[in-house]
């Protein structure tokens, strides 16, 4: 028997409808539950072939369990390792050169110094930074918010140099961005799972979160697949099985807002109960496939397509 496990934290919508439609299909030698973990011994099977994360962004101890189910031969969706050397304006950078459009992004360094750091530790680090150069290249207004983290915590609209300054003086050791604001006519958020699965959300996230999936827009064909288009082929080089990009179209033009979510948002009171069956269905079949395509021992992970082509090119030397 192949056990299929998700591995989650407060939220119960998405996981109890999850192992329920998995377990109604009936699929011959496959059956899914809660992960139940009593004992993390190194190396050694956690008992899943596939494991769906939905935690451990927030807690290392299943952060760890995962990489020692990974190694072993659990299927983890999403890849442990890669999640945990991913940030967004890495995400950022490789979209520039896939020719997925982004708003022009830089990186700031953190407000307050890292713990057991001091100036001399910063010595390759030029004071001040070339602030005109960076505000003119961003221009104003503009997004503030963390290189890598997510749910729209320490998020700021800075207006001007000062407004800026001001708010990066409030976060304390975080590692920022800043970010071209696009004034965008559409906005949508898409799922995509087993990199080939998208559905396309109307999304307003100027309406209160409750609301966000209410909208009065709608993408024509040509627009829905261009958007199809960008998403599959950011999760293809990520190699996330299971995320959400967020796209603002401004003058046509769909820009990858937010594209590292592989812990999206599926509660049904949130995403509505439309977005939510297609979330449920779509992830018990795409599980129940990685189950049955689960070798015992091997490497069972996603690697995206960027660390495909960099490992191909270290076994040239």
């Amino acid at each position: 028997m192949k056990k299929i496990g998700i591995l989650f934290g407060k939220e119960r919508s998405f996981p109890d409808a999850f192992v329920k439609r998995v377990n109604e299909k009936n699929v011959e030698g496959i059956m899914a539950e809660p992960v139940h973990i009593d004992k993390v011994m190194q190396g050694e099977s956690s008992g899943y072939a596939v494991i769906i994360d939905r935690i451990s962004q927030d807690i290392p101890f299943y952060r760890a369990f995962l990489k020692n189910a990974a190694i072993s031969g659990t299927a983890v969706i999403n890849n442990p390792f890669w999640w945990s050397a991913d940030e967004k304006f890495f995400n950022n950078a490789l979209a520039t050169k896939i020719d997925v459009p982004v708003p022009k992004t830089v990186i700031i360094p953190s407000s307050t110094m890292p713990p057991d750091t001091s100036g001399e530790s910063f010595s390759n680090l030029a004071y001040p930074l070339d602030w005109n150069s960076i505000f003119n290249y961003i221009g104003f207004p503009a997004y503030m918010k963390p290189h890598a983290g997510g749910g729209w915590k320490s998020v700021y609209k800075v207006a001007n140099a000062d407004d800026f300054f001001a708010k990066h003086g409030e976060t304390g050791e975080l590692v920022m961005m800043l970010q071209e604001e696009i004034v965008f006519e559409q906005y949508y958020r898409c799922y995509c799972i087993g990199g080939k699965h998208v559905r396309i959300m109307p999304y307003e996230p100027r309406n209160p979160h409750h609301l966000r999936y209410v909208s009065d827009f709608n993408p024509g064909e040509e627009l829905h697949q261009l958007m199809t288009d960008i998403v599959i082929r950011l999760c293809h080089y990520l190699g996330y099985d299971f995320n959400t990009v967020e796209l603002a179209v401004r003058d046509g033009i769909p820009y990858a807002i937010d594209f590292g979510n592989p812990a999206p948002d599926a509660e049904v009171t949130s995403v509505g109960q439309e977005n939510f069956d297609w979330v449920v269905e779509t992830a018990a079949n795409y599980a129940i496939e990685r189950a049955l395509l689960h070798e015992d021992g091997k490497d069972n992970l996603t690697w995206g397509e960027y660390v495909k082509r960099s490992a191909a090119r270290m076994k040239l030397y």
